[in-house]
């Protein structure tokens, strides 16, 4: 059977940090973080990675682990993620999964290997440089002829997944298409008990986005920015592409005041979270704690205990 692990989920500023610290302190738990920029050394505010106050002693892995110039993507996530889980179970003590990149946390419980290719290897580049002199058609008309279904999945604008999908078939001889059949059929790694948190009210959770936006800027997400800035990364840096630290570089470099900014910022941010509900919806297996106006975590500590109790896990 499939060790028993807790993954908490959830739209940005939902309450996701401090439940899998309730849980945690509850159920004798270490947090493994399951967020795409939290990763990053030097991104606390802009990235609400939590504080050590606001973890209150708990364990957390997977959080400020790499430099800003490292790229991640979900499979090097996945492939450093898992030994930190298994470790957690071999000492006794049960993983909470805590993290709003949906596609980390679920590859995570699947164990999910990925297709083999490097973004910067030769194949890409020259898939890259043809994709510069010739355009997308080309391209996809070869991937037309090796994974048709693939092609007719990918839509002619999404020139990440058709390079993706051509550069794995070139260095495999293995269609994507292939691979992910075979991935989906394997069982999972790990066996999840879901707890979602959420708004009942979508109007309250835009409410507490816009003030903790304010709140990053408060506490001086400008600072961050500009040491950020001063890191020397290239304009496609995974780090310069968070919210919040995108749109307040455009304030040093003179596109937009800071009003405008903090103003692009909660917008982004809004959107990102109704991206991730959506992401979660799908999940039929996502046990829903909602909040009403003001977040309630005494009460949802008490709704977690039941799901956990029923599900076998305490």
């Amino acid at each position: 059977m499939a060790p028993r692990i807790v993954c908490v989920a959830g739209p940005t500023a939902c309450g996701k940090t401090k439940m899998g610290v309730l849980l945690a302190k509850a159920f004798n738990g270490e947090v493994v973080s399951a967020d795409s920029m939290q990763i990053y050394r030097g991104l606390t505010i802009g990235t609400a990675a939590p504080t050590p106050e606001e973890m209150e002693g708990v364990p957390h892995h997977m959080v400020a682990v790499t430099d800003v110039t490292e790229p991640w993507s979900a499979a090097r996530y996945v492939q450093s993620a898992i030994p930190v889980v298994d470790d957690i179970l071999r000492r006794g003590k049960l993983p909470i999964v805590v993290g709003g990149t949906g596609l980390w946390v679920d590859a995570l419980v699947r164990g999910r290997s990925f297709a083999p290719g490097a973004a910067g290897g030769a194949v890409r580049q020259e898939l890259q440089e043809r994709l510069a002199r010739e355009g997308i058609e080309p391209l996809l008309e070869e991937l037309r002829t090796v994974d048709p279904d693939a092609a007719a999945r990918l839509h002619p604008r999404d020139e990440k997944r058709i390079l993706r999908a051509l550069e794995v078939y070139r260095e495999t001889g293995m269609t994507i298409t292939a691979h992910n059949a075979a991935e989906a059929a394997l069982p999972n790694r790990y066996d999840p008990v879901w707890i979602g948190l959420a708004f009942a009210d979508r109007a309250d959770m835009r409410e507490l986005i816009d003030r903790r936006v304010d709140a990053m800027v408060e506490a001086g997400l400008l600072d961050e920015v500009d040491w950020l800035l001063s890191q020397d990364l290239p304009p496609s840096a995974t780090a310069l592409q968070a919210i919040g630290y995108k749109e307040f570089a455009a304030v040093r470099t003179g596109q937009a005041t800071v009003a405008q900014a903090v103003e692009e910022v909660k917008l982004r941010s809004r959107q990102y979270a109704k991206r991730q509900l959506t992401w979660l919806r799908r999940n039929q297996d996502i046990h829903w704690i909602l909040w009403e106006k003001e977040r309630d975590f005494a009460r949802a500590l008490q709704i977690s205990t039941k799901i956990l109790s029923d599900a076998g896990v305490c």
